[in-house]
C-alpha cells in the first residue's frame, strides 16, 4: 500500500473505526450473551476527534488518558520512551536503566510536565467512569512508533479492565506484533508498509487545539 491519503479527515477515520468497533462488541455480544461495558479513552489531541465518532456511533462515554513522548535532549523527534500523566513510564531497551543520567530524567521530567498540564487542562470536561471490569478502547489518530500508546495501556492496565482494545486508523505493518504484546485486541484499519508521517494518510491533517478537545468532551452533556 502506498503512502497516499485513505482519510478525509479524523472524523472520516473515527466514523469508519466505529464500525469496526460495533462490529465486533456484536460478536462478543454473541459470544457472551450480553454486551460488554465500553468506554473509549481517546489521546489527546489528535486522538479525540476520533474517539468522539466512535463513542457516540456504539453509545458510551468518552474521557482521555494523556501520554507523552520523551524525546532526547539533542533530538527531539528521537523518542527514548514516554510517560503519562499518572507517571507510568515506559523507556526505549536501550534507554531502560535504573539509575537515570541527568540528562534523561530531565527529559522524563519535561514530557512529565506537559502530560499533566494539558491533563488539568482537560480533565474536568471529562465523564466519571467506571473502567474497572469494562472494555477500555484506546483510540489515537494514527500509531507511528507505538510508545505513547503502549505506555497508555500500561497505565490502562493498573485500572483493572476487562479488556483493552487499541483502535487507529493507520499504523506500520511492522508494529502489529509489538501492538498485540500490550493489549487484548488490536482494530487498525490500514497498516502500510510504507509509513512516513500520520499525517500523510490524510486530505485534511490541521493541529487540534486544546479548546476543540474541550468543545468534543463537552459534546457529551
Amino acid at each position: 500500500m502506498s503512502d497516499a491519503p485513505l482519510f478525509a479527515n479524523r472524523a472520516d477515520a473515527g466514523k469508519k473505526l466505529a464500525l469496526a468497533v460495533d462490529g465486533l462488541l456484536t460478536q462478543q455480544t454473541n459470544i457472551l450473551g450480553e454486551t460488554p461495558r465500553a468506554i473509549v479513552y481517546a489521546l489527546p489531541r489528535g486522538g479525540v476527534p476520533v474517539g468522539v465518532e466512535i463513542s457516540q456511533y456504539i453509545g458510551c462515554p468518552l474521557t482521555i488518558i494523556i501520554s507523552k513522548k520523551i524525546g532526547h535532549p539533542e533530538n527531539q523527534e528521537l523518542a527514548i520512551g514516554a510517560v503519562t500523566a499518572t507517571g507510568s513510564t515506559l523507556w526505549v531497551p536501550s534507554y531502560k536503566c535504573v539509575n537515570y543520567p541527568q540528562w534523561q530524567k530531565e527529559a522524563l521530567d519535561l514530557a512529565l510536565k506537559q502530560a499533566k498540564l494539558l491533563e488539568k487542562q482537560l480533565i474536568s470536561f471529562c465523564p466519571d467512569v467506571e473502567p474497572k471490569n469494562a472494555t477500555l478502547i484506546l483510540v489515537d489518530d494514527g500509531i507511528a512508533t507505538g510508545m505513547t500508546v503502549a505506555v497508555a495501556i500500561k497505565a490502562l492496565r493498573t485500572l483493572s479492565p476487562r479488556e483493552i482494545w487499541v483502535c487507529a486508523p493507520v499504523a506500520p505493518m511492522r508494529l502489529l506484533p509489538y501492538l498485540r504484546e500490550w493489549c487484548d485486541r488490536s482494530i487498525i484499519l490500514a497498516t502500510p508498509q510504507s509509513f512516513f508521517s500520520v499525517s500523510n494518510f490524510y486530505v485534511d491533517f490541521p493541529q487540534v487545539e486544546t479548546s476543540t478537545v474541550r468543545k468534543y468532551l463537552q459534546q457529551q452533556y
